[in-house]
């Protein structure tokens, strides 16, 4: 379960502060698919990153899985990152010389885990990529590659996945095939879906929707209610 409670991030430009997110609580059950939504600047990216233990909050507390993880070290943050969350990006984030196998096989072989390699085969072919494992990302489409990061972010089996922006450099039919196959994780493995969109469309297709403004909360509600 994620909770955030009373949670701000400060940032101090040229003697103005600057609330990139302001006294935002917020609880994501386990197995929940949520959607943060928003204009630009209204603090979706720095909350996403809070969320991923790339960020601690200035104030308030930030518990996952029961634990406080706002006064962990980089180390720790870092452990935690590798055990319990999947990142799904909009630019992919793929080695552009590496096969899809490698890219998958990335984060297990910085935690020293055991069959690195079957593993990832067996992730690429959960996305469906089984005859894709050799193909470096010039020779896939947009899809493809992102599928690959999918598969990169499922291989540790997470218990949550952070998708930021995954549709945003893909084509419509690209966009469906993408959702589709996040939303099956979600569904079939009980995987934690948390996505940051600027797309109603997609954000729609969420359980509940939250929306920020100015870095504060401004609605939450089922995505049914907030259409």
């Amino acid at each position: 379960m994620i909770r955030l409670s009373h949670v701000s991030r400060i940032y101090h430009l040229g003697g103005t502060e600057v609330r990139a997110l302001d006294d935002v609580s917020l609880d994501v059950e386990n197995g929940e698919y949520l959607a943060i939504t928003g204009p630009s600047g209204s603090g979706k990216s720095t909350l996403m990153n809070l969320l991923g233990c790339l960020d601690r909050p200035d104030q308030g507390t930030y518990e996952l899985d029961g634990q406080d993880v706002s006064t962990l070290s980089p180390d720790e943050l870092a452990t935690v990152r590798g055990r319990k969350l999947g990142f799904v990006f909009q630019s992919f984030n793929l080695l552009p010389r590496v096969p899809a196998v490698e890219q998958v096989e990335l984060p297990l072989l910085y935690q020293r885990v055991p069959d690195s390699r079957a593993r990832a085969l067996e992730a690429l072919r959960a996305v469906g990529l089984g005859d894709r494992v050799d193909h470096r990302p010039n020779e896939l489409s947009g899809g493809q590659q992102q599928r690959v990061a999918i598969a990169r972010a499922i291989v540790s089996e997470p218990s949550f996945i952070l998708a930021d922006e995954p549709t945003g450099n893909l084509a419509s039919g690209q966009k469906d095939e993408v959702m589709h196959l996040l939303e099956e994780m979600n569904r079939a493995r009980g995987i934690t879906l948390v996505v940051v969109t600027h797309e109603p469309e997609i954000a729609g297709r969420a359980h509940r929707v939250v929306a920020l403004r100015d870095g504060c909360v401004v609605q939450d509600a089922r995505a049914e209610a907030a259409r």
